[in-house]
This record gives structure tokens, sequence and C-alpha cells, in this order.
């Protein structure tokens, strides 16, 4: 046999596809802007990790003799009008943001995924109808209006502004969900499992939701930058944190403060808040950018 037949029945080595995370995580990583914010998060997150295991901020609530002083290196940010620190409160806040935006964000995007996938799934059916209706009722009420009376309603709970938001902000993600949902039901793989007998329940659990998982991680961070913000303006009107401190308390309380031109609480309290909403909206955008398909 020639070399030239031995070459030709030689097999030749199959290059092994790259999957679609794969190339999305590639995507990511090559977007200069999103590792840079990626970056900043997680440096705000490690801040609130450790709040969490008091290695710093336990302080927020410590009162000094000093009032409304100007930094210095014992107090960074300087004092308020109490005579607490104001870089201990502005640290312990981060705390707070985290919890609120991952608690609202998670179980928001979770009750989104299966009511929109439930919705989808039967669309045109009663379970969707129930739900469409549901969820225009949500989004007829002012959101600020309906926290307060969720607020009023569950006087003296911790958790009655995370019930607002997690009311709310699920309906965002149920509509694109939805839509997507309606999408892949004409898919072949859905098809397969209803020609082969697969509950419904299983087919939306374990074959449709999955596949909505980057419709999901986008929304759960848009979630979490909608919910900090909306904590801050909860607060600074009285409706927000009620143990404990956060940004829009310190914004709220600063107001005093600013008519005799002492500007660090204000300062202080914006510049985290402002750095963080940055930051996790440039990874919101760069993320879905690297999840869409279409894009290169």
């Amino acid at each position: 046999m020639s070399h030239a037949a031995t070459d030709i029945a030689a097999p030749t080595p199959r290059k092994q596809g790259e999957s679609l995370w794969a190339k999305a995580v590639g995507k990511f990583r090559r977007d200069r802007w999103g590792m840079t914010s990626l970056a900043v998060v997680l440096v705000y997150f490690g801040i609130a990790l450790g709040v969490w295991a008091g290695l710093w901020g336990d302080n927020w609530n410590t009162l000094t003799p000093t009032i409304n002083a100007e930094a210095s290196a014992e107090h960074w940010f300087g004092t308020n009008r109490n005579g607490q620190d104001i870089y201990a409160r502005a640290i312990f806040s981060t705390k707070t943001a985290f919890e609120i935006g991952l608690v609202v964000a998670i179980l928001s995007t979770i009750l989104g995924a299966i009511l929109g996938a439930i919705s989808g799934f039967f669309a045109g059916r009663w379970p969707d109808e129930v739900i469409l209706w549901l969820k225009g009722v949500l989004d007829s009420i002012p959101f600020y209006l309906f926290v307060a009376a969720v607020a009023f309603a569950l006087q003296g709970y911790a958790f009655s502004m995370h019930i607002a938001m997690v009311a709310t902000f699920w309906t965002t993600t149920a509509r694109l969900v939805r839509a997507e949902v309606i999408r892949l039901k004409g898919f072949e793989f859905v098809e397969a499992a209803h020609a082969l007998g697969v509950p419904e329940w299983r087919i939306i659990s374990r074959h449709i939701i999955p596949n909505t998982t980057h419709i999901l991680l986008v929304q759960a961070t848009i979630t979490f930058v909608s919910a900090i913000k909306s904590e801050v303006i909860l607060s600074f009107l009285g409706l927000g944190v009620k143990d404990g401190v956060s940004w829009g308390l310190m914004i709220s309380e600063s107001t005093n403060e600013v008519t005799t031109g002492f500007f660090n609480n204000f300062l202080a309290a914006s510049a985290f808040l402002f750095v963080l909403v940055m930051a996790f909206n440039m990874f919101s955008d760069a993320l879905q950018d690297a999840l869409d398909p279409k894009k290169t």
C-alpha cells in the first residue's frame, strides 16, 4: 500500500465543539470592563463577608464625644451628629445592601422563573390567564405605595420590605421567561418528552427552566441592583431598614447636616452606593453580551 493510500485511510481526529457556556465564559473574560466590574463587585462582597464575620464595622453604633468631626486617623470619614464613625457605618451598610439585594434577587428570580415557565407552557389556558392577571394587577400598583401598604400591614415584621420587593420584582422575570418558554415549546426535545409521556411538571422543571438560565442570570443581577436602590429610597423615606444601618438611612440622617455645610455622611453613603451600582450595571451588561449567542 502506498503512502498516499495510508494517509487517506488514517483517521482524522475530530475537534471537540466548544459549549455555549464555555464560549460565554470566554467572551466575558475578554471583556475588560466586565472583568473590572466583577472585581469591584467581589471587593464589595468581601467587605460584606468581613462584616458578617465580625472582622470590621462592628463599631458602627458606638457613640463618641466628637460630633460632626472631619476625617482623621481615628475616624477616616469623620463622625456624624451623634458621634458615630461614618466609615464604620458605611462599611456595615455594605452588608445590609448585600443581604437585601441577594435575598430579593434570588427569591424574585425563582418565583418569576416558576410562574413564567408555567404561564408560557400553558399559554392560552387558565393557568396562564391567572398568572397574567396577577402580574397585571401588581404592575398597575405604584411600587412605593404598595411597599408602604405592605409595611403598614406587617408592622414590626423585619422582612416586610423584602416581601414587598419580591412580590413586585418577579413580574419582569416572569414576562421574559414566559416569552422564552413559548419559543422553546416548539423545539424537538420538548415534543420528544411529550411523546415519551414525561409528566408536564417534569418537562417544565427538567427541560424548560434550565434552558432559560441565561435569562435568569442577567435578570438576577438587574434585580439585585433594583433592590439596593429601592432600599435606599425606602430607607430615606422611613419605610425601609428599621434595625441597623443602611446607605439610605445615612443619606436621610445627613439632610440636616448638609444644611450646616457638613457633607461627610452624605458623600460617604452616596459614594459607596454609586460605585456598587455602577459596577453591577456594567457587570450585568457584560454578562448579557456574553450570554447572547448572536454576538461574537
